[in-house]
């Protein structure tokens, strides 16, 4: 295990901002919004505030300012990948050490403003020890060599992380991808987990007359979660097949990597408008440029690859918290939550939020981690 600190040399800043300079522009939309995609005017808006009034060197002060490590993890199989991750403990003793799984397109940013509350809480009793490992492929973790980085794998790794850092019991949360690694560590580590908390939790769909009727609320978020695979998929169906193709593009220019993601922000969000109602123009960017400085445009679309297709939903047996957001990408009925997650003390529709609740609401996000894992604690 070793101490990391981020240093990126000036010239790949330079690199950047000439890439930037160099960025060949197509023509606007020809419909107007976000019909077909990012528009050109929001585009070239955000990418000029990138290019000349946004601070990397801030971002790293801040991550720099925090307890940062990398260790080699191999997760189950024959090769070794080494993991980034925060490990900030909280000064209060009796704290729950409390493992935080980012998904795509996130990283360790999106924890970044929830740190202080979780680790030094007015009520030293929900205070936590936060262990915020990178994806592998993903931002300055290392980027797997082989095949087999899928979620199982990972929920492995994680699980040797935490013993690496003597814990012996703990709790668990994630959202997106991490949702689906936090859920697979309460399947896979029963004994270590005292409970898990997930914003976007899956089940498959129950075989007819196995549940109650459905509520209008339940109904609504169904024909969202149908509108949302029929029209606003194509990134992961495009990730799941051709990552190293659609690599190219994202490791080779800027413009492309950062509105990649700026979609996201835009279309996940719970913002009535552009994301930036709800997250900062420089917070979003922080997490860009941890696709772009170390350049995980394919890397980390192949967990995609690994795992979208062969997705596993086994029962979760240890205590599980979950809380729905309004804007979350599919939001399932607890009665089909309930045949896979057969212990679930705590579940609440929150009245704002979306994908990104960590950054959107940190407060709301906040109090349902300390909600819940006063119960398991």
């Amino acid at each position: 295990m070793r101490e990391f600190r981020l240093e990126v040399p000036d010239a790949q800043l330079a690199d950047l901002h000439e890439r930037i300079d160099r960025t060949r522009w197509p023509e606007a939309a020809t419909v107007d919004g976000w019909g077909q995609g990012v528009p050109l005017d929001y585009a070239r808006d955000l990418v000029d505030h990138w290019r000349h009034r946004y601070d990397w060197r801030r971002c790293e002060a801040e991550l720099n300012a925090l307890p940062q490590f990398t260790t080699p993890l191999d997760g189950g199989g024959d090769d070794m990948c080494r993991i980034h991750f925060l490990h900030v403990r909280s000064r209060h003793e009796g704290a729950l050490p409390l493992l935080l799984t980012h998904g795509w397109p996130g990283s360790v940013v999106e924890f970044l403003d929830v740190l202080d509350a979780l680790t030094d809480p007015p009520d030293p009793r929900d205070a936590f020890h936060v262990v915020a490992p990178t994806l592998p492929g993903y931002g300055f973790s290392a980027k797997p060599e082989t095949s087999g980085w899928g979620v199982e794998r990972i929920a492995t790794a994680w699980a040797q992380l935490m013993d690496r850092l003597d814990y012996e019991r703990y709790g668990a949360q994630g959202g997106d991808w991490g949702a689906m690694i936090t859920s697979a560590l309460g399947t896979g580590m029963p004994e270590a987990v005292a409970g898990i908390h997930v914003t976007l939790p899956l089940a498959l769909r129950p075989p007819e007359g196995a549940v109650p009727p459905l509520t209008k609320a339940e109904e609504a978020g169904l024909a969202d979660r149908r509108y949302f695979e029929a029209h606003r998929a194509a990134y992961s169906a495009l990730q799941a097949t051709r990552p190293q193709t659609l690599g190219y593009g994202l490791v080779d220019s800027p413009v492309a990597q950062c509105l990649w993601i700026a979609e996201k922000f835009w279309d996940w969000t719970d913002s009535a408008g552009p994301p930036e109602n709800v997250i900062s123009r420089d917070r979003m960017l922080d997490d860009v440029m941890h696709y772009w400085l170390p350049g995980t445009g394919a890397s980390s679309a192949r967990l995609y690859w690994e795992s979208y297709r062969r997705r596993r939903l086994d029962p979760v047996e240890v205590p599980t918290g979950i809380t729905i957001f309004p804007k979350e990408l599919w939001r399932l009925p607890r009665s089909w939550l309930e045949r896979r997650y057969l212990d679930i003390r705590h579940f609440h529709h929150a009245d704002v939020g979306g994908h990104f609740a960590s950054m959107e609401q940190p407060e709301v996000f906040v109090d349902e981690l300390r909600t819940f894992f006063r119960m398991v604690r």
